[in-house]
């Protein structure tokens, strides 16, 4: 089976070579790579023809997705970022589990690229969460989403007129119609670069305001939560507290290893 792997990019140089050369290695060769793009000023698109994938005109997140699929020969659709890292077994795996469990549309756990322990316990409970409640509650994370190509257009797509939690909403919307899973016999590696552009407390601050907003939306308040696309320049330190709990967790893996010694 085909898989189309789309990938929406603006002023991605840096980070997708990374993730282009780890699908070159990929065990599973079924596949193509449509790399989506918003008006890049570096070289994104000559790094995309390099690595002999087509490249179509894209937008935002949601739009870049969108006109990947429209373009799509596959019968699955693997959407990605752009700052992503896949093992070299990863599609054979992901497609095996996807199969077997009969998904229709399934999300990925992911490890940071990261040796801060703050960010390595994030990710744990991210996972632990997508694990035991993608039955109640799908968690969809745009770094990686697995669909099939019917699946997708009978949602009509992600909703492009959000500039937040598109992700979200679309897994939402199709868990409603369709098989929805977690795929979790392997994981994909994502950079940290968000978190360090918005700090990781802010940011989860501006997810809960998102969603605070979005029921608000339900009673006729509207009001749109701004979320950056293609800029991670400017990356700050640690905050105060979030150096506070880094030290913290620094300190318990420190008993903890003493302990297992």
């Amino acid at each position: 089976m085909k898989i189309s792997i789309i990938i929406p990019t603006l002023n991605e140089e840096k980070y997708l070579p990374k993730l282009l050369k780890s699908i070159k290695s990929q065990t599973y060769v079924d596949y193509e790579v449509i790399v989506a793009d918003a008006g890049s000023k570096d070289k994104t698109k000559e790094i995309t023809l390099q690595y002999g994938h087509k490249i179509i005109q894209g937008g935002r997140p949601a739009a870049g997705r969108n006109a990947g699929a429209k373009m799509a020969q596959g019968e699955y659709l693997l959407f990605l970022d752009s700052d992503i890292i896949l093992p070299k077994n990863f599609l054979e795996k992901a497609i095996k589990q996807f199969d077997k469990k009969y998904f229709e549309i399934a999300t990925v756990l992911q490890k940071p690229i990261s040796k801060i322990e703050l960010d390595v316990l994030i990710y744990k409970i991210h996972n632990s969460f997508l694990k035991y409640t993608s039955d109640i509650y799908p968690l969809t994370a745009g770094v990686c989403i697995l669909i099939t190509k019917r699946l997708h257009f009978r949602l009509n797509g992600f909703n492009e007129r959000m500039n937040i939690s598109e992700d979200n909403d679309y897994g939402k919307r199709a868990k409603k119609i369709a098989h929805y899973g977690a795929i979790t016999d392997t994981y994909v590696k994502t950079s940290i670069r968000r978190f360090e552009k918005e700090g990781r407390i802010k940011l989860a601050q501006k997810y809960i305001k998102h969603n605070f907003f979005e029921q608000l939306r339900k009673i006729g308040v509207n009001k749109q939560i701004e979320y950056e696309f293609g800029d991670f320049k400017n990356t700050k330190s640690l905050s105060k507290l979030e150096l506070q709990l880094e030290k913290i967790l620094q300190f318990i893996n420190k008993i903890f290893k003493v302990k297992n010694n």
